[in-house]
């Protein structure tokens, strides 16, 4: 695949400025994401978790640790990751839990029929994963002490209404954690970030895939995310109480949190 990438870069260039409106389109309408996102995440499954590693210099698990390490278990907590992909923050947190349970949730089946592969290599007991939309929890008020979410938020069709849904299935004093990529303060250092998810997407997209959109997804998603500073106010006007975040590599990562009023 090296030898072959500049070639496929030089190519990227005029394929992704045919392709830019389509997936604007899609990117930008709450009825068009939601199918556009599940298609988009079944094509990548079998490569996701080498893509994270690659697009992270290899940064992803640290992240995911730092989220994972947000929480204080007790014992016996119940708890929650959606957009679950492959499992990795599902199974870290029931690594975690000494008595309790991790439940992974995610809507596209490529990804929970790896996690499953991996939780049977793995022979951990206290993981379950189900098929479901963020945006239709199908589990009761109150179930869960804690929610996490890793690269989650930026992928729903209506941010607002998924707050209102992990709300909704925390218990009183029920903690919530997000992993999404942020938007850097600095104007010039997002500006080259943002061209190097393009640039680097595309790339990836067109040498795995055979279509440069595939990974140039998450820039231009991210361009109509609003990052970890809006996430922190829509979470405080969704009625979260402590909400705020912590950035990593200047912004281009974030962990936006808050908690359920008792």
């Amino acid at each position: 695949m090296d030898c072959e990438l500049p070639l496929h870069a030089h190519r990227s260039s005029f394929i992704v400025q045919d392709m830019k409106p389509k997936l604007k389109e899609h990117v930008s309408s709450k009825e068009k994401k939601q199918p556009y996102v599940n298609r988009m995440f079944e094509t990548i499954a079998p490569r996701y978790d080498f893509i994270t590693r690659f697009l992270s210099y290899g940064m992803d698990r640290g992240w995911k640790r730092k989220l994972v390490d947000t929480f204080d278990f007790k014992g016996g907590e119940h708890a929650l990751d959606l957009a679950c992909g492959t499992g990795d923050i599902t199974f870290a947190l029931a690594k975690r839990l000494t008595s309790g349970q991790a439940v992974g949730l995610d809507i596209t089946q490529g990804m929970l029929d790896i996690a499953e592969r991996k939780r049977s290599e793995m022979n951990i007991g206290n993981v379950s994963f189900h098929r479901a939309d963020i945006l239709s929890i199908p589990f009761a008020d109150a179930t869960f002490d804690c929610v996490t979410a890793g690269y989650a938020l930026r992928n729903v069709p209506d941010l607002e209404a998924a707050l209102a849904e992990i709300m909704r299935v925390l218990k009183p004093g029920g903690r919530f954690c997000s992993l999404d990529f942020g938007h850097p303060p600095n104007k010039l250092y997002r500006w080259l970030y943002l061209n190097y998810l393009i640039v680097v997407g595309s790339t990836l997209g067109l040498a795995l895939h055979g279509d440069p959109d595939t990974y140039r997804y998450i820039p231009e998603s991210l361009k109509l995310y609003p990052g970890q500073r809006g996430v922190r106010d829509m979470m405080q006007r969704a009625g979260f109480i402590d909400a705020d975040f912590r950035e990593f590599g200047g912004g281009i990562m974030s962990l936006n949190y808050g908690t359920k009023p008792r």
